[in-house]
């Protein structure tokens, strides 16, 4: 059975070595969603420096994995190249999931749709024929790939869902980070408990 979570990724309120280490936290998630055979849809608030917060909607049998091997705090460990002089070594990024959200009726902009090969999550099962779907809202740049269904017309339906789905939780986000205060969300990263921990400018895991 396929599987749909949806995860926020923040930096919460820490500084732009926060927003790199996010950045960093996204490029690995899909290296490891791509080895699980699952579908990933990112959709980010970009910083100067990187990425301030993420939604991240995972799709697939093994969603549940990837969602559970990230919940938590992400400790990264490296000396700044942002400034060099700081003794500070040690950024965080919070990693949380999200309760499902019904999509709406309407997707509030035009959808430019692609049509490609399938390939990738579905092994035998996969469709050969050209029913995968790519899916972009002008308007907000959002974009979504499903290959779930056995036909085009079952792909464009789901990823008009999906697209409907990221940018309400977006919505959702960032009326929720105006309402936030900064120092409650900062605080909100449970530093002295890392789910994940990670070392230097190749972001290298540690056992």
């Amino acid at each position: 059975m396929s599987v749909s979570i949806t995860l926020l990724v923040t930096s919460g309120n820490g500084p732009e070595e926060c927003c790199q280490a996010v950045a960093h936290v996204l490029a690995r998630m899909k290296d490891e969603a791509v080895r699980s055979d699952v579908d990933l849809d990112v959709s980010a608030t970009a910083s100067k420096h990187g990425v301030q917060s993420a939604l991240v909607v995972v799709h697939g049998p093994l969603a549940s994995r990837i969602a559970d091997a990230w919940c938590g705090t992400v400790q990264w460990i490296c000396k700044s190249d942002l400034r060099t002089r700081h003794k500070r070594q040690n950024w965080f990024v919070g990693v949380s999931r999200l309760p499902d959200v019904m999509s709406f009726a309407d997707t509030g902009g035009a959808l430019r749709f692609e049509t490609f090969r399938a390939g990738g999550p579905g092994g035998q099962h996969q469709n050969t024929t050209d029913s995968a779907v790519r899916a972009t809202c002008e308007t907000t740049g959002v974009s979504v790939v499903v290959r779930d269904g056995r036909s085009q017309h079952r792909n464009k339906a789901l990823a008009i869902e999906r697209i409907n789905a990221l940018k309400a939780l977006q919505q959702k986000h960032e009326l929720a980070l105006r309402a936030r205060n900064a120092n409650q969300s900062h605080n909100q990263l449970e530093r002295g408990n890392a789910k994940r921990v990670f070392r230097g400018r190749n972001f290298v895991e540690t056992s």
